[in-house]
Order: structure tokens, then sequence, then C-alpha cells
């Protein structure tokens, strides 16, 4: 059987909070969006789609390899924005200060994931949260106007030690996510 999986740092609740506080008034403005369910925010590092299930050790082992060298990071969770731009926003997002390490892990993933057969990135990584898909511009510009306002607000600080091998369920209600692997950095914070 084949399993939708992707690759991902999950969110801490303190910062979920936050991003929900943010989140209930953008949909005070009732537009037209699929909004993501708080639970489901997730920093995906990298989407390998239909997988079968049978490969999923075979990842985790690939990714415990890959991470081994690296140590717990910082991130912050830090803006507002929207994919592709303020005229035609498809998605609204919340930012991610990523720094060298997020991207070398998010490379390094690209990688190691492509040793297994998995397509490499074409675009650039441009880590961040998806907080809502724009499905008609009804509502939109009081939506876009408001955002402004949480342009620069910082919604937490965490330590990145870890990733996940996650399974994605589309449901009609939207997608369910769940654990299949957690895969923790072998290095710890040095003190």
């Amino acid at each position: 059987m084949d399993l939708r999986c992707f690759i991902a740092i999950e969110i801490p609740a303190p910062v979920r909070r936050e991003i929900t506080e943010m989140a209930d008034i953008l949909k005070k403005y009732d537009a037209d969006i699929k909004w993501v369910s708080v639970e489901n925010l997730h920093v995906t590092l990298k989407f390998l789609g239909s997988t079968p299930d049978k490969s999923a050790p075979e990842i985790r082992d690939s990714l415990l390899k890959m991470v081994s060298s690296f140590r717990p990071f910082y991130i912050k969770i830090v803006g507002t924005g929207l994919f592709p731009n303020r005229k035609f926003p498809r998605v609204i997002w919340v930012g991610v200060d990523n720094g060298e390490a997020l991207l070398k892990l998010a490379a390094d993933i690209d990688v190691s994931m492509s040793l297994l057969g998995y397509k490499k990135e074409e675009r650039e990584f441009k880590p961040h949260l998806t907080l809502g898909r724009v499905r008609s511009r009804e509502g939109l510009t009081s939506i876009v106007n408001e955002l402004d306002n949480f342009k620069d607000k910082e919604f937490g600080l965490f330590t990145v030690d870890r990733i996940k091998l996650m399974r994605s369920e589309l449901k009609p209600k939207g997608p369910e996510y769940s654990c299949l692997y957690e895969v923790p950095f072998a290095e710890k914070v040095q003190t």
C-alpha cells in the first residue's frame, strides 16, 4: 500500500497558540480561504508524495544517517505573507527565519531522498508555515490589509533537534497527519 509522505519539523504548542490568535483575527473577515488546522502547522522540509509503506523504514534509516552530523539549532517563526504575491495570492503563510542550518538540513534531506529515488527539488527552498489557501478573491482585500499588521510579528523561537517522517491522509474535512518516525539529531545542544 502506498502512503502520502513528507518530512517536516513540528511546531511547538506555544508557537501554534500565538499563530492561532492571529488566525482567529483573519478568520473574522469571512474570506473564501481554506484554513489549515492549527494542529497541522509544520515546516515541510521535503514532500515525498506517494511512498510504498515498506519504504518507510529505509527512509528513516537514511534520515538517521543524514542527521547524525547535525547539532540542534534555533529557528524563529516571524512575519506573514502571501505566495506568489499580494496581487494574486494563492497561499497565506507565516514566515520562518531560517538561517544556514535550516537551509543545509533541507538540502541534505533532498540529496538523501534523491539517493532513494525521490525527485530532487527544482524550486528554491522557502521555509514557511502554510496558514491558508485562497479559493477565490471574495473578502480577500481585507485579509491582505490585515496581514500587514503581522508582517513583522514574532510568534516564537524554538530548538530544532529532530525531524519527522509524516503521513498525510486526505479526508473530506482536510488532511490528517500522523508521525511514522521521529528522527532525532545525534548531537546535543552545547552549553
